[in-house]
């Protein structure tokens, strides 16, 4: 019963954490119907970023998220109105933005390897705090709650900035019918630039969280993250930003059971919930809300 309890909490603490990494994908996806095959590599960017915080310039690693939300959003904006537009006149826009992104991980990638080495890096959880905290009496790390916290902290700015912002408003028009919010006003590619800075700076927290949830860190961690978070938001439904906390908290219990009780299975779980998901329900367990909103 203790490791029960353990999987069950460490679960939902992870659950958290990857509703984080995938939420950003699903943003882009929702706004503008293009997959972010690069996704995972901005997350290890964020997490690079934090190392060097941390072992370069003696930073807590925390500290390295104002400067990486604005780098990162700069960088989306760039990315934006560098490929997007002339994606979007294309005859096949999501095949292509496949092709684009898959490009961009690459160079991506390879960039990180001659900036970092294959050599993994690694920051002491003890950086977020020492020692562990104790709930339903199991140990549980305090770097853990302290990285689910921030998660938590960043969804709940997700949420709010699209229920409760003028700007969150249009973007969720644009995610219904991007011909009508044209119509009626609303400046689809200023906020389409805008969602894709959203989205690359939420991966880039992530990415400074990474480390202490995930473990040590290389420029190859890219491409496992990327199928990570589009199992994640494929459970939760493609477009449904807020989805992603469902498929999150599914996709960390899953995990962490997996690993408690068959842990030579851990790296299959991404991939087996994916084809569950799309066997059984296509358009996600939150789909039929997406197309009803």
């Amino acid at each position: 019963m203790e490791l029960f309890f353990y999987a069950l909490i460490s679960g939902i603490l992870y659950g958290i954490f990857f509703a984080l990494v995938g939420i950003g994908l699903n943003l882009i996806f929702g706004v503008m119907r293009m997959v972010n095959l690069a996704h995972g590599d901005f997350i290890m960017l964020g997490a690079f970023g934090a190392w060097l915080a941390y072992s370069k310039l003696n930073m807590n690693p925390l500290l390295a998220i104002p400067i990486e939300v604005l780098i990162f959003m700069i960088i989306g904006f760039g990315v934006y109105y560098a490929f997007v537009p002339r994606l979007s006149k294309s005859r096949d826009p999501e095949m292509l933005s496949f092709i684009l992104f898959f490009g961009i991980a690459q160079i991506i990638e390879a960039l990180a390897i001659f900036a970092f080495g294959n050599n993994q890096k690694s920051i002491p959880f003890s950086t977020l705090g020492k020692g562990s905290i104790s709930i339903l009496s199991q140990s549980i790390p305090f770097s853990w709650v302290v990285s689910a916290a921030i998660s938590l902290i960043m969804i709940g700015f997700v949420y709010y900035y699209l229920y409760f912002t003028r700007t969150g408003y249009a973007t969720r028009a644009i995610m219904s019918s991007p011909e009508e919010a044209s119509s009626v006003g609303i400046d689809v590619s200023k906020i389409s630039a805008f969602a894709m800075g959203i989205g690359l700076s939420l991966a880039a927290i992530a990415g400074v969280l990474a480390p202490f949830m995930i473990g040590s860190i290389d420029p190859s961690i890219g491409a496992s993250l990327t199928t990570t978070s589009f199992a994640i938001v494929v459970i939760g439904s493609l477009g449904n930003p807020i989805g992603t906390i469902l498929g999150g908290i599914i996709y960390g219990l899953a995990m962490m059971f997996m690993q408690t009780y068959l842990a030579s299975w851990t790296n299959l779980v991404p991939y087996v919930i994916l084809i569950l998901i799309l066997l059984v329900k296509p358009s996600g367990l939150l789909g039929k809300k997406v197309r009803n909103a």
